[in-house]
C-alpha cells in the first residue's frame, strides 16, 4: 500500500516514527511532500534516507505571493535528485486566497513548464478554481502525469477523466456529508485512481479530530474499496500499481 502525499514535515509526531508507524500498518511506499525550498530539502533528506520513501517537491500556491525566481531554480536543482518523482504541489487556491490570484497563475505555470522540461508528474492542488486550473492544465503535454491531489472537485471530474487526469483521495472521502465523492470514486476507471492522507490534514472518520499520519490511508482506502464494491487489499495494490506507474516508482 502506499500513501501518495504526505506532508512528513509538519506531523504531530516524528518522520521516523510516522515512517515507522506507516510500515507497522502495511504502507510500504511514501510520497513525501516539500512545500517551499527549505521543506523540499526535507523531504528531499527523508527520500535519500529511506527506502520507501519518495520525494514531490514545488511551492504551495499559498506561497505565491513571496516566492522567487531563485526560489523556483532552487526547488528544479532538487528535482534533479532521482528520489524526486514529481513537481508540486502546485496550483490555484481561490478559497483561501492567502496569496493573490495574479501571484498564483505564474507560478503555476513556471511549476507546468517544470514538470515538462524534466518529464516528471505533476500534482495539483485546486480548490475553488475548477475552471481556471482546467484551463491552465490544458498546455499540459498527454505524455505527462497529471494527479489531482485531495480531490474535492466532483464537477472536475468528467473532464478530468477525459484528459486521463489520476484522481487522489484523501481522508476527507471518509465523511459522513462527503457522498458526493464517494460517488465520484465509484466512477473513476481502475487505473486512474490514488490514495492519500495529505498528513497531517484530514484525518479519516476513525481518527477524526486528530494529527493525520501516512498509517492511516489504509483508512482512505477501505472507504473507496466500500464505494466501489471492492475488496480493500486488492485496491491497495492496484493504487499501489497505479502510483508506481503515475510517479515512475521502482
Amino acid at each position: 500500500m502506499i500513501d501518495t502525499h504526505a506532508h512528513l514535515d509538519a506531523c504531530a509526531v516524528s518522520p521516523d516514527e510516522a515512517i515507522a508507524r506507516a510500515g507497522a500498518a502495511g504502507v510500504e511506499k511514501i510520497l513525501a511532500v516539500g512545500s517551499g525550498v527549505e521543506s523540499c530539502r526535507f523531504a528531499l533528506d527523508l527520500a535519500r534516507a529511506n527506502v520507501g520513501v519518495y520525494a514531490i517537491l514545488g511551492i504551495h500556491p499559498h506561497q505565491a505571493g513571496e516566492a522567487t525566481a531563485s526560489d523556483l531554480e532552487a526547488v528544479e536543482e532538487l528535482l534533479s535528485d532521482p528520489r524526486a518523482v514529481a513537481v508540486g504541489e502546485t496550483g490555484l487556491d481561490y478559497y483561501r486566497d492567502y496569496a493573490p490570484r495574479d501571484r498564483q497563475a505564474p507560478l503555476f505555470a513556471e511549476h507546468r513548464a517544470l514538470a515538462a522540461r524534466l518529464g516528471k508528474a505533476i500534482v495539483v492542488h485546486t480548490r475553488a478554481a475548477d475552471d481556471d486550473t482546467l484551463a491552465a492544465l490544458s498546455d499540459v503535454p498527454e505524455s505527462l502525469a497529471v494527479v489531482l491531489h485531495c480531490f474535492s472537485s466532483p464537477g472536475m471530474l468528467p473532464d478530468a477523466l477525459e484528459r486521463r487526469y489520476y484522481i487522489s483521495f484523501a481522508g476527507n472521502v471518509t465523511y459522513p456529508g462527503a457522498g458526493d465523492l464517494r460517488r465520484a470514486a465509484a466512477f473513476v476507471p481502475d487505473d486512474r485512481l490514488l490514495a492519500e492522507t495529505d498528513s497531517p490534514y484530514l484525518a479519516p472518520q476513525p481518527v477524526r479530530g486528530r494529527p493525520n499520519e501516512p498509517a492511516n490511508v489504509v483508512d482512505v482506502v477501505s472507504t473507496l474499496a466500500d464505494a466501489r464494491g471492492e475488496a480493500s487489499e486488492e485496491l491497495g495494490r492496484r493504487i499501489a500499481e497505479n502510483a508506481a506507474r503515475a510517479f515512475a516508482l521502482p
